[in-house]
Formats: C-alpha cells, structure tokens, sequence
C-alpha cells in the first residue's frame, strides 16, 4: 500500500473530518428543532462518559500506528501483523467492559454525578458504541500507520452518516413518548454509525492483509506490553483532555444552579456551549486532528531512522499549518458567530456570545494538539499529559470560581478552557524546544498567518456587510463571505509566500 506525505495525509483525514463534521450538523439541527435545547442538554450530558471512553482508548491506535509505521520503515511485514492481533485484544476487552459498566451501573453513575435523571436514556443509547468504536480503531490505528489515510477518512464519513440516519430516525420514532426518550435514540446513533464505519474498515483490511501478509500470526505478549508502553501515557493524556469535557458536565450544571438560575436555565446554557458553541468550533479542529494523527507516525518514521533535517522540517511544516489553520477559523468564528448561528440553527441560535468568545480557544488547542503529536512522534510521552494536566487543574479551578458567579455564570466556563489550553500551549511550546533542540521560525510560521488571516477578515466583514445591504438574506451574506474568505485567504498564502505554488506541489508529492 503506498504510503501518503504528510500534506496529502492530512489533507485527505481533514477533508473527511470536515464533511463528518457537516454531517454532525445535519444530526444536531434536526435534533434541537425536535426537541430542543433542554433535549439537547440531556443529550450532552451522557456524551462526554463516551468520550472518556475514546480518550482511554485512543492510545492504542496512536500505538499500532507508531510501532507499525516504525516496523514497516524497518522491513518487517509479519511484525505489522503481530502488533494488530495483539492490540485487538487489549481493545475487544476495553469495549466489551466498558459497554456492560455504562449499560448496567447507567442509574448510578447519574446519581453519582448528580445528572438529571431524565438523561438516563441518554447514557443507555451511548452506551453501545464503546464496543463498536474499539473494533473501528484497530484498523484506523493500522491503515494510519501504513500511512494511508484514505480508508480512515472514508470510515469517519460512513459513520457520521449512519449516526445521522438512525440517530435521528430513531429520534422522530421515540419522540411522542418524550423528549428523554428521543435524547436517548440519537444516542444510539453512535453505535449505529460505528457498525458501517467498522465495517466498511473490515472489508478494506482483508484486503490489504491478502496483499502483504498470508501466514498465520503468531501471539507474541512482548508486543502487547511495547503497545501498552506506548498507548497508556498518550491514553492518559487524551482523557485529562476528555476530562475538561466531564468537568464541563459536572460542575458547569451544578455552578449555574448556584449563580442563581433555574435547573431549566442550567440545562439550556449547558446545552448551548456544549451542543452548539461546541460543535461549532469543533469543526476546524477536525483538521488539526487530522494533521496530529498524519503527523505521528510520519515523525516516528523520520525520527527511528534519525533523519534529523528531514525532522526539522517536518516540526517546522506542522507548525506552520497549524496557524493557517487556526487563525482564520478563529478570526471568521469571532466576527461572524452572529450570522454563522442563525445559518445553521435558524430560529434556534442562542448562544450567539457564548460561541464568540469561545473561538479564541482553537489557536491553543490546535498548538497543543500539534505540539502533543510531535512529542509523541519522538517517543516522549509523559510531558505533554502534564502540561495537559496543569491545564485541567487551572480549568477546575476557573469554572468551581467563576461560573458561580451570577454576572459570569457560563462565561466562567469559556474563560476557564481558553486559560486552560493557553497555559497548556505554553508548556507544551518550551518543552518541545527543550526536547528537540530547535528554533520554531517565528516571522514565517506565525506571523505570515495571522497577518493573512487578519486581511482575509477584514474582506469578509466588508462583503457580508455589502451583500446584506443589497439582498437582506443573512445566510446568503453569511456563505458568500465565507467562500470570498477562503479565496482571498488562499490568495495572501501565495502573496505573503507563506507557501510557494512549487513548494505546495512538492509538500503533497513527497514531504
């Protein structure tokens, strides 16, 4: 299977995440014209408990694709093979235990956590999908490592439409017997999107295994401890992530009670941060992702081999289109959050603020998430989950303080996850210079494309103002000056020489 440069890669995952990302939309719009923001609410109340269970598990595909990306460099084709089996165990046993704890312990871990009961239904729909998605990422974390991204992307897009599909069919179905019970069908929909996601990923893999490997596999529990060696840090570190989430749930809730407001008020404002503001700025970090998960083992190949420029220019390369990324998604969430809200929840779009402010968040999280795949490329895995970790606690700290506070309330939360992963950048920024022993090129991989995204801005703001005035329609406004930003924005990456033409070429051909 040829193996894809890192540009091509991540371009290829981003591009699926981003249609994903849409598809995402296409489930939650329906879902909150059914049943609202309260519905939504209880919703968002099971999801991040999944979550957590992603980000427990997401070491291990990080793992296959290291070890096998670093077996493949090396020749050894049975070894690829090896790590599969041994890794489908670990995740057959996480899925299937982590299933059973959600559907069986769903009422007391409510209690527990001092949810709404009426998200009971909720936790029993998501509860499904752990089993599901530990079989997905198996051969994610395979396909990744032979540093193909294609089958990946292609699956992230299957399965956004099975959860869309039944999600909300299942939604329209139980909506008569209340809006609990249709949280609880869109729930299901995880699991639903899973099973064609899997599947499709499945077909793929006996396919390729046909190709490159005949013979039996043996077991080999040296393997799993090299994968457990590997996987548990990052694990770690993905689920103080995930945690910021849970701490959302649990406390935001419960803090907004305090500030004075009704268990009603608390459940729309949580749902408008976590199911609209949220989502939204999700959306740009789906590409961040997807450069993290090219990044990684593209670096560990480079680095195994001790190709120290080939390295650098790689480090240097992922920063630079992590602020080409960031900074126009940000600058076009602040200054159109309005428009952008009433664009996809139409009649729905409170939570306009809630949203602005929240966007100035994607610059760090995107760094860290970069910063974090760098280190992991290398082999360092423990420093970015402390950095991650001092981020979580200044977090908690923020949100029990500031969201209690009536003139703040869900504001204290926005301001607590932008100080968060701030702090967060910061460290992980100073560690990987320590690490690496390099120079980040300031001027060419951070101010090109802020300067171009502040342009691209202004331009925006201009010609959504001036086909307003001329048409009246906001989401005609609002798509043309999305699409003019993009193009003036692709303009002034060529103009500023932040990429060459030639250098575009060459970056998606072999880098």
């Amino acid at each position: 299977m040829k193996k894809q440069s890192l540009v091509k890669a991540s371009l290829i995952l981003g591009i699926a995440g981003i249609v994903a990302r849409f598809l995402g939309l296409f489930f939650r719009w329906p879902l909150i014209m059914l049943i609202g923001d309260e519905g939504v609410g209880y919703y968002q109340m099971s999801y991040p408990l999944y979550m957590f269970f992603v980000a427990m598990a997401s070491g291990v595909p990080v793992a296959i694709s290291k070890m096998i990306s670093e077996k493949k460099a090396k020749g050894d084709i049975e070894g690829i093979f090896v790590i599969l089996k041994e890794s489908s165990i670990l995740m057959m046993f996480m899925g299937i235990g982590t299933t059973l704890i959600l559907f069986i312990f769903a009422k007391p871990i409510i209690k527990f956590v001092q949810w709404d009961m009426k998200s009971y239904y909720s936790l029993l729909g998501i509860s499904f999908a752990p089993f599901i998605i530990s079989i997905m990422t198996i051969y994610r974390g395979f396909f990744q490592g032979l540093q193909n991204m294609t089958p990946s992307g292609v699956s992230q897009i299957l399965e956004q439409i099975g959860r869309v599909i039944i999600g909300v069919g299942l939604a329209i179905l139980l909506l008569p017997k209340g809006i609990e019970y249709a949280a609880g069908g869109a729930a299901f929909g995880a699991a639903a999107g899973g099973v064609i996601g899997a599947s499709y990923l499945h077909e793929k893999y006996k396919k390729v295994k046909k190709e490159m490997w005949n013979k039996k596999v043996k077991s080999n529990p040296e393997v799993l401890t090299s994968i457990l060696k590997i996987a548990l840090p990052i694990s770690v570190g993905a689920t103080v992530g995930t945690i910021m989430s849970l701490i959302d749930s649990i406390l935001v809730p419960q803090k907004l009670l305090q500030a004075g407001l009704s268990s009603e008020q608390a459940t729309v404002l949580y749902a408008q941060l976590t199911g609209k503001a949220n989502v939204i700025t999700n959306i740009p970090l789906t590409l961040s992702i997807a450069l993290g998960t090219s990044l990684i083992p593209i670096i560990a190949e480079s680095y195994i081999m001790n190709k120290r420029s080939e390295l650098e220019s790689k480090v240097q390369l992922s920063m630079k289109m992590s602020m080409i990324i960031a900074m126009p998604c940000t600058l076009g969430l602040f200054f159109l959050a309005g428009p952008i809200m009433k664009v996809i929840f139409p009649g729905k779009y409170d939570g306009i603020l809630i949203l602005k402010y929240l966007s100035l968040s994607i610059p760090f999280i995107i760094i860290t998430q970069t910063t974090t795949s760098i280190m992991q490329g290398i082999g360092h895995y423990i420093r970015p989950i402390i950095n991650l970790f001092i981020g979580c606690i200044i977090k908690v700290i923020l949100t029990f303080v500031l969201v209690s506070m009536p003139e703040i309330n869900i504001y204290g939360a926005v301001i607590a996850s932008i100080s968060a992963y701030l702090v967060a950048t910061l460290l992980n920024l100073i560690s990987l210079k320590g690490k690496l022993k390099l120079r980040l090129k300031v001027y060419e991989n951070f101010v090109k494309p802020i300067l171009a995204a502040l342009i691209m801005t202004i331009g925006v703001l201009f010609s959504y103002i001036f086909v307003f005035n001329k048409t009246g329609s906001n989401t005609s406004s609002c798509l043309i000056a999305i699409f003019l930003g993009i193009i003036i924005y692709g303009i002034l990456i060529l103009l500023l020489r932040i990429f060459s033409i030639d250098e575009i070429k060459s970056r998606i051909a072999k880098n």
